[in-house]
């Protein structure tokens, strides 16, 4: 049952929360999105990404990216009622067409079928088109971790980012999604942005009254600036190690765009509506199978490679998505700001 929490200082803002149990989550996720164009499978397949994110802790991908997936249903860009279809181009390529849904409803069509082929061939890849992907990039590889295979994803979205030398927005934030895995544990599971931070993150910051890490982004002046607003309004991102990152940022691009016939993050903003959603695009995904490809006992090797590794000396090493993994197995309720829950609240009256 939701309960609202006393205030607790942010930064320099009094932030309230709200606690709502998770099935209360997938509950305000699911309405909200059915009374605002979604039919009942669309509207579970993506409140169940997003109190799935709430779940984890992935709180820039959970409820925060509600009103913006009703911003798209409401205004059209999106449908409500796709359908997507699956093509078998070859036994290792699946090819998806989207119908101009979100992308969750892609995943619950391709990803059994990447599943089979990389199985049966040793790799398969999953090129998945006319989607409108802004949920986070790692349940798509953790899918095909638990189901004994190497998971590598990335999409892109409009631009954001300046590429290493410019101080105008071109690249997405790009996130690249990795996951391997480890039969009777818990995969490793990494989700990142190519930018120095998502945007997502910096948008929560700022509403929290956060400041960001020097070098995350710069102003509308093209300056380095350590406030959330300043870059989230009119400012830009930078990509994470300078080149390097930009680098990364290029051959996401690449490959969810220039390999699989798809728009580039410019283009992607040339033709959307502005009403705050995703915008039309495309997503890359490849599945590898230890099984098929590795010519040793894999899971022996890797996991005392895993050993060594979080046996150096330090005050710890952390395996990716261990985190993640940890806050799941928590049944209490999560607090949710509740002015974010009370602007959802609105979107159904």
């Amino acid at each position: 049952m939701a309960k609202d929490n006393v205030e607790e200082k942010t930064g320099n803002i009094k932030m309230s929360t709200t606690d709502l149990t998770l099935d209360e989550i997938h509950k305000l996720a699911f309405d909200c999105l059915q009374q605002n164009g979604a039919d009942a499978l669309n509207a579970e397949l993506l409140a169940t990404t997003i109190s799935t994110a709430e779940r984890d802790g992935s709180l820039s991908h959970g409820l925060f990216r509600l009103p913006a997936y009703v911003a798209a249903l409401r205004s059209g860009k999106v449908k409500g009622d796709a359908r997507p279809v699956a093509e078998i181009v070859s036994p290792a390529l699946i090819r998806v067409d989207g119908d101009n849904g979100y992308t969750p409803h892609a995943h619950a069509v391709g990803l059994p079928k990447l599943i089979e082929a990389a199985k049966t061939t040793g790799v398969g890849i999953l090129a998945i088109h006319k989607t409108h992907h802004m949920a986070a990039l790692w349940p798509e590889v953790e899918a095909l971790a638990e189901a004994g295979l190497v998971g590598i994803a990335c999409t892109n979205y409009m631009p954001a980012v300046a590429p290493a030398g410019a101080t105008k927005a071109f690249f997405g934030t790009n996130p690249l999604a990795f996951a391997w895995p480890r039969p009777g544990k818990s995969p490793i599971v990494y989700d990142m942005a190519t930018a120095s931070m998502a945007m997502g993150e910096v948008q929560v910051a700022a509403r929290d009254g956060h400041d960001v890490p020097l070098g995350t982004g710069m102003n509308a002046d093209g300056e380095l600036t350590t406030n959330p607003s300043d870059i989230a309004n009119g400012g830009v991102l930078l990509p994470f190690g300078g080149h390097k990152g930009s680098a990364i940022a290029m051959m996401v691009e690449l490959l969810t765009a220039g390999l699989i016939g798809e728009t580039f993050s410019d283009e992607s903003k040339a033709r959307d509506n502005g009403d705050g959603g995703p915008p039309q695009g495309g997503q890359f995904i490849m599945a590898l199978s230890p099984d098929r490809i590795a010519v040793d006992d894999w899971e022996a090797h890797c996991d005392a490679f895993f050993e060594r590794m979080t046996g150096l000396p330090g005050p710890g090493v952390r395996l990716p998505g261990a985190r993640r993994h940890k806050n799941r197995l928590s049944k209490a309720p999560r607090a949710i700001n509740t002015a974010l829950v009370e602007k959802i609240r609105s979107l159904m009256t």
